[in-house]
């Protein structure tokens, strides 16, 4: 009978759909996506845990991670956003265009730092990179800096979070002088580019003395290329933190793997790898610790802004610095 109704077409077998794999998509800048970067070792593991595609869409430098959401708004494709730092935390709040992550507090990071919102990932400290065999003598503050001949790359402050965390570095160590300090140092300045990696490949290329960058950055050089003519130069007013966050925007359809992610990223699995590919000291520190050499350039003294002061002085900063390249 069976075979009968299949001929005439009147009975019909239903087939299980095939599930589709879920997506996650997070938003973060270009190095961290890069082939180079925590990206791929991370989206390794995280789909392995998870059974989903992981997919980063590189957008730039940090700055411009928030100014991207902004614009997208509600309709943005990204779930998560990986990059922002507590230089933009207050600016991001303000959107409302993120939700809890409803993670414990990090238990690494030099300064206490729990946000609702906002994930620490990863840290370091500011410093300007040079090359020890051409340049014996070494400024130690940026007064000394501003009174050199040397030349330095740095970043924009509009897209770029190391470009921020400088203005904020020379007002949390300068406050009223720091207008001073630039128009003192505008003549340094070889060029501003729009993120680290250019300011980064300018240096390496010799078209400057220094790059604004990370204490850190030595321990690439010496770890991953075995050169130890890298350095930091360390400041006597002390170096600006920057603490590395991540959020969950409140319009992903992907909650429960965000938030699978976001735990994910406080993991050994994850923290294991930043040291040595995002070349930042990791929000929990590994149970193996740190690589040999990572933590030679460590300051004296740290400065940090809480969000709503360097909210407050973002565009007080960026007007000091403007009217100073301008001038």
């Amino acid at each position: 009978m069976r075979t009968t109704l299949l001929a005439a077409g009147l009975l019909t077998i239903a087939t299980p759909a095939l599930a589709e794999t879920p997506v996650l998509t997070v938003l973060t800048y270009d190095s961290f996506a890069s082939e180079w970067g925590p990206g791929p070792a991370i989206e390794k593991a995280f789909e392995t845990a998870c059974t989903c595609d992981l997919q980063f869409i590189p957008a730039g430098d940090g700055a411009a991670l928030l100014a991207r959401v902004q614009l997208e708004g509600a309709g943005s494709e990204a779930d998560v956003v990986v990059g922002l730092d507590t230089s933009l935390v207050a600016q991001a709040t303000a959107t409302g265009l993120f939700s809890p992550h409803g993670q414990p507090a990090a238990t690494g990071l030099p300064v206490a730092f729990d946000d609702p919102l906002f994930l620490p990932f990863d840290w370091g400290w500011f410093a300007f990179v040079y090359d020890r065999t051409k340049l014996p003598s070494v400024p130690a503050s940026f007064e000394a800096l501003a009174a050199s001949d040397l030349k330095i790359v740095i970043q924009d402050p509009r897209s770029s979070t190391p470009g921020l965390g400088l203005l904020l570095w020379v007002k949390a160590a300068y406050d009223d002088k720091a207008p001073a300090i630039w128009e003192d140092l505008a003549d340094n300045i070889v060029t501003v580019t729009p993120g680290w990696s250019e300011a980064y490949g300018l240096f390496l290329e010799g078209e400057a003395d220094m790059v604004l960058s990370y204490t850190t950055s030595p321990a690439y050089h010496l770890i991953a290329e075995g050169d130890d003519t890298k350095a930091a130069a360390l400041f006597d007013e002390g170096h600006y933190l920057q603490i590395e966050v991540a959020g969950k925007l409140a319009a992903t359809d992907q909650p429960t793997l965000a938030d699978q992610f976001l735990a994910f990223l406080l993991s050994e699995a994850a923290q294991g790898v930043i040291p040595t590919t995002n070349w930042m000291y990791p929000a929990v520190t590994p149970s193996a610790g740190l690589p040999e050499g990572f933590d030679s350039f460590r300051p004296a003294k740290s400065l940090l802004l809480a969000p709503d002061q360097a909210l407050a002085l973002r565009d007080v900063a960026l007007a000091e610095w403007q009217a100073a390249l301008t001038q």
